[in-house]
């Protein structure tokens, strides 16, 4: 996120009438909330009434996301204004409902031009995650990409967030609102790389800024060129790149802590198209402008290994990121070409369009050839997925079940939606070739699936995840809780995963 746009993140103990902010947000569980739970005592009279008028019209109401502002008067409450949150969650929910809360909050903060803000972070026994997932809210709501408007008409000035917390443990939930500040701040660096115009964001230059985006932290980075690539005999990845002017890049992001065990290594592996025109193949031109977003896996990547190397954690990470463009031209590659993997693997290109997984193909070799057991890959890989889940679930696959488990398990933590997918063995015969080992697409029906199986054969038998993220990397409308653009999806899933203590 530019400098300077991230907000400020801070907590207290304190009862919440005291906080002298110009937005002061509650998340409410039940309209008797209002009524019965103390540290809301006289809210209403501070409002003038106008809670209680908004509750009984229905204006405020029991129904996620929905919120309700007004002014506040009087000496009892400090707070200019307050927003309440409708939140009409299970316990089990607690987190998730609480990071939108959060990020409705910021949202609003920003329509009121707000710089002080305050969140009251409630629930029974609120434990740290709690307060993280209120921090990546927080962070992930102030997002506001007006980097190329040459008159900003929106609030931009970051935001100074306090969070009340409500805690036995408030050290230990003051820890976590940390963690979650830095989580929401390279989910935020995810959203600004997928939303940079085409033009500006090129492989070398996403590259580029993947560097300068892990100095802070503790990874180590290295960027191999066309000469490396060809070296390592990707084909795959130089097949796709062949028809642009931009060379590719691979980058290689490494978090490898002193006292880490040599087993597990989790491999995180990202698609870094900067622009998919679909080759020769060449996509309609209706929406091929958010085409410049299809490098959003591999955002995810960046922006969770930037995490990790920040916050710390038990094992070894290792992430890969292939970048090129895929563009038509008298070089690129047609319809009917075989192309060659780094592993040896023959590909039949039936569609040009269908390039982000022959650059995964090499990628998960090398993430194997750099020590990774275990595998996750991140792409905004088919529209079939979009079809099939649309914008509410990213896509999983993969094996063994165990491994599966755990993703979901995190998944479920960082309040992002998957949902589990077959790999039949009748998809991989949708992808057999009379003249190369495999084709490229096994054509429209099980589209999302039969691409699984194209990755499934470079993994190597290791433990294997894939994650499409075609139907939940870009919201077409703005949201309550998140501005139109790139989500950053899944950088909160690797980071999880990625930090979870115990065994896989």
């Amino acid at each position: 996120m530019s400098k300077g746009q991230h907000p400020t993140i801070t907590t207290s103990n304190v009862p919440p009438a005291s906080l002298d902010v110009e937005l002061l947000v509650i998340p409410i569980f039940d309209l008797s909330d209002l009524k019965n739970a103390s540290e809301l005592s006289g809210l209403d009279e501070a409002s003038g009434g106008m809670i209680g008028k908004a509750c009984a019209t229905g204006e405020f109401r029991m129904e996620r996301r929905n919120s309700f502002m007004t002014t506040l008067h009087g000496d009892e409450w400090a707070a200019q204004r307050v927003a309440l949150v409708g939140m009409p969650c299970r316990e089990e929910a607690l987190t998730t409902h609480l990071r939108d809360a959060a990020a409705i909050g910021a949202r609003l903060a920003r329509k009121c031009r707000a710089v002080r803000m305050g969140f009251v972070c409630r629930g029974k026994d609120l434990m740290p995650d709690s307060g993280q997932a209120v921090a990546e809210g927080i962070g992930f709501g102030s997002f506001e990409d007006v980097r190329f408007k040459s008159e900003i008409t929106e609030g931009v000035s970051p935001l100074n967030c306090e969070i009340v917390l409500n805690s036995s443990a408030p050290s230990e939930v003051d820890k976590a609102v940390k963690r979650g500040d830095v989580i929401g701040r390279c989910t935020n660096d995810a959203r600004e790389l997928a939303n940079e115009p085409a033009n500006l964001l090129t492989p070398r230059i996403f590259a580029e800024r993947a560097v300068e985006l892990a100095s802070d932290s503790r990874i180590e980075v290295e960027v191999l060129g066309e000469t490396e690539i060809q070296a390592l005999n990707m084909g795959l990845l130089l097949g796709v790149s062949r028809g642009s002017q931009e060379p590719p890049r691979l980058l290689v992001l490494r978090y490898e802590p002193a006292d880490a065990p040599a087993n597990p290594v989790l491999g995180l592996v990202g698609k870094g198209v900067t622009f998919d025109s679909g080759g020769i193949s060449i996509k309609p031109a209706s929406g091929m402008e958010r085409m410049k977003s299809d490098m959003s896996g591999g955002a995810a990547v960046v922006g969770a290994m930037c995490a990790i190397g920040t916050i710390g954690g038990p094992r070894r990470v290792i992430g890969i990121v292939p970048m090129t463009e895929n563009m038509p031209s008298a070089n690129a590659t047609k319809p009917g070409d075989i192309l060659t993997g780094a592993d040896g693997t023959t590909v039949e290109v039936i569609n040009t369009d269908a390039e982000g997984r022959l650059i995964l193909g090499d990628a998960l070799w090398y993430a194997r050839k750099c020590g990774a057991t275990h595998l996750v890959d991140v792409a905004t890989l088919t529209g079939a997925c979009l079809i099939a889940l649309g914008h509410v679930a990213s896509g999983l696959f993969g094996r063994p079940t165990g491994w599966i488990t755990a993703v979901e398990k995190s998944a479920a933590r960082a309040g992002e939606a998957v949902w589990q997918l077959p790999l039949y063995s009748e998809y991989r015969d949708q992808l057999k070739s009379e003249i190369a080992d495999l084709k490229n697409t096994g054509g429209r029906p099980a589209g999302a699936c039969t691409a699984a199986v194209f990755l499934e054969s470079f993994t190597g038998g290791v433990p294997w995840a894939h994650l499409d993220i075609a139907g939940t990397a870009w919201l077409e409308e703005s949201r309550e809780e998140a501005a139109a653009g790139t989500t950053g999806v899944m950088v909160r899933t690797l980071v999880d995963l990625a930090l979870t203590s115990g065994s896989w």
